[in-house]
């Protein structure tokens, strides 16, 4: 039988494998490698490496510098780049082992492209065949008569998380590279519609807009609280003076484009517009319930209740309640949190204390301090999230080198 040293020196060994699984990050993967640059350089300017990056199993057709100018050279809008290059990742899992064995030779896989919503029909879709002569072969949906997408290597592979090759040339969608109109930036009449409105005014007249304004080009996400949040907050926010009106609103935006689905799949803090130049931190942590994503600052918690616009770089989401960030209602804590008040006369009085015994005192456990650090909680919020699915997989790999020991 095996003895407990030895049982607790494989448990602490297969733990601290934790240590090394990290996120995938595309930019850093095809950073060393310089032939992929301007491919790599507009996965970024596109925001496709974001979606990538927080997707938990994908492959990335990569293209040469070549392959790439000669996309380039067509005058396609970055929009139009976007959905070309969404046709090139996969939503799927392909090592070169998996390409090179595929099923009766041939098969279909979707792509960010049809999960995107923007190619009509299976336009988004890809045939992978295994050809003659070992090599593999890349067809759009849309195009069957292009033949010369060939797989070349294999970049990277971490099965079955991650799986980035080198694919010949462009695959070639009439769908994809069709005109699409530019999204509209006037983030001023974006925020000036129905729901938004007494939000937008705040902006306005706090001068806050500005700074929203200035974001629009590298991406910005708005929450804003709907009319009747604003309404129902009125009397806090005119107690603010003119800096803390500007945080408060500053607070509600955050300086990255995200989509819905993003937002659904980034549990964890996010630092907002509020955060730039200030010497505290202005963060608060998106928390999924379900299909509903809510906004947790310490003091309240808000829920997104509609989309007004999700256009990238803009995407703006009504709120049922304005953000308060701890920075500002230091002493308020939300209700919902809170233990339920006991009954008047529940609590039992002081006994005198008598020799070798203590004082009996009110079960009444103080609440947190207005200057209470919070970090650690968030730091618990953010790493829950992140890792529950590594902690669930060294789990069931402990318990069976344990019951393989016995």
């Amino acid at each position: 039988m095996p003895t407990a040293t030895a049982i607790s020196l494989s448990i602490l060994f297969l733990l601290s494998l934790t240590t090394t699984i990290h996120a995938h990050n595309i930019t850093r993967i095809l950073a060393k490698h310089p032939e992929f640059s301007t491919f790599n350089h507009y996965l970024t300017i596109t925001h496709l490496a974001n979606e990538i990056n927080r997707r938990q199993t994908i492959t990335v057709c990569a293209v040469d510098n070549a392959a790439m100018s000669d996309l380039l050279s067509k005058g396609l809008s970055i929009q139009t780049i976007k959905n070309v290059l969404s046709l090139h990742v996969f939503a799927d899992y392909f090592g070169s082992k998996k390409l090179h064995q595929v099923t009766k030779g041939s098969t279909s896989t979707a792509t960010m492209y049809q999960a995107t919503g923007e190619a009509p029909g299976t336009a988004g879709y890809v045939h992978i065949t295994d050809v003659k002569g070992g090599k593999v072969r890349f067809t759009p949906e849309d195009n069957l008569s292009q033949t010369d997408s060939v797989y070349v290597k294999s970049i990277l592979e971490m099965p079955y998380n991650i799986s980035v090759i080198q694919i010949s040339s462009i695959l070639q969608s009439p769908e994809a590279e069709a005109p699409t109109a530019a999204p509209d930036l006037n983030l001023t009449s974006l925020l000036d519609r129905d729901g938004c409105q007494s939000f937008h005014n705040l902006l306005t007249t706090s001068g806050a807009i500005g700074t929203f304004l200035s974001s629009v080009e590298a991406g910005v996400t708005v929450f804003c609280p709907d009319d009747d949040a604003i309404t129902a907050f009125a009397p806090k926010y005119k107690n603010l003076t003119a800096a803390e009106k500007t945080s408060l609103l500053l607070y509600h935006g955050i300086p990255v484009y995200n989509s819905m689905g993003m937002l659904r799949s980034s549990n964890g803090l996010m630092n907002t517009l509020a955060t730039e130049g200030a010497k505290k931190k202005y963060d608060f942590t998106v928390q999924n319930d379900g299909n509903d994503v809510k906004l947790k600052t310490k003091v309240v918690t808000a829920t997104v209740t509609g989309t007004v616009v999700d256009d990238e770089p803009i995407a703006i989401y009504t709120l049922d309640k304005v953000l308060q960030p701890r920075e500002l209602f230091k002493g308020a804590v939300e209700e919902a949190d809170e233990p339920a008040p006991a009954p008047k006369g529940a609590k039992k009085k002081k006994k005198a204390a008598k020799k070798g015994d203590e004082a009996e005192e009110d079960a009444e456990a103080p609440g947190p301090g207005s200057d209470e650090d919070y970090s650690d909680d968030d730091a618990a919020d953010q790493t829950a999230s992140s890792g529950e699915r590594v902690v669930a997989m060294v789990s069931v790999v402990v318990m069976a080198v344990l019951l393989s020991l016995f």
